[in-house]
């Protein structure tokens, strides 16, 4: 049987690397990647570009949405707010690397896809158990984006947004990557270097953080 096509947000980093490697399992994906000024952006890219030769997806698309820079309010587009480190779990409100509703200008763009190609799911590699708290990555936003879906789009289209791994802690992220033999080595998550990672903001921590818990020695180089 021919595979249902989709469309796979993916960042470069470890999450959306997973969530890449169960779209690539299942479906036949189309991996979209997003420009917003952040500080890695290039690095970013070029782990997308790695993931997508890695699976052979020849169909892909980088959207540029600048924007979300100009609009600021993020320690990862404003360079006047510093990066948070050592702080994982010692937050009580939102961190500023959260970057105001940017997963809807995300989504928005892979349903607009998804729509004109025929895709039937959006996968994006969303986790709620060990995440940074932002509000954009909790269960109940996409159920509610999948409500608008199907008030937005032609009544004939059925795209559903997928999140395989959204109450997965990040070891089992990592066993999962393993399990499905996804490229981990080429995946970047750190939020302010683009040589050696930081280990010190709260994506690098929490990235380690899941590597240690699942006895495996994270590939990637740190300072």
């Amino acid at each position: 049987m021919k595979r249902e096509k989709s469309i796979c947000l993916v960042s470069g980093g470890l999450d959306s690397c997973v969530a890449a490697a169960i779209a690539a399992t299942y479906t036949e994906p189309a991996f979209l990647h997003i420009n917003y000024g952040q500080l890695t952006e290039t690095r970013e890219l070029e782990a997308f570009n790695a993931i997508a030769d890695y699976y052979g997806v020849k169909n892909r698309l980088v959207a540029d949405v600048a924007y979300l820079k100009a609009i600021g309010g993020s320690a990862l587009t404003d360079s006047r707010i510093e990066v948070p480190v050592d702080g994982l779990g010692k937050q009580s409100v939102i961190p500023v690397t959260y970057v105001p509703f940017r997963n809807t200008h995300l989504i928005s763009i892979a349903v607009s896809w998804a729509e004109a190609t025929g895709a039937a799911a959006v996968f994006i590699g969303a986790t709620e158990v060990d995440s940074s708290g932002y509000p954009d990555c909790r269960q109940e936003y996409f159920d509610a984006f999948n409500r608008l879906i199907q008030l937005g789009t032609r009544p004939d289209t059925n795209i559903r947004i997928l999140t395989p791994i959204i109450k997965f802690s990040k070891a089992e992220v990592v066993n999962e990557g393993l399990r499905l033999g996804a490229p981990l080595h080429l995946t970047w998550s750190c939020y302010k270097n683009s040589k050696k990672a930081c280990g010190r903001c709260d994506s690098c921590l929490l990235r380690l953080k899941g590597f240690a818990e699942a006895h495996e020695k994270d590939p990637i180089p740190y300072e």
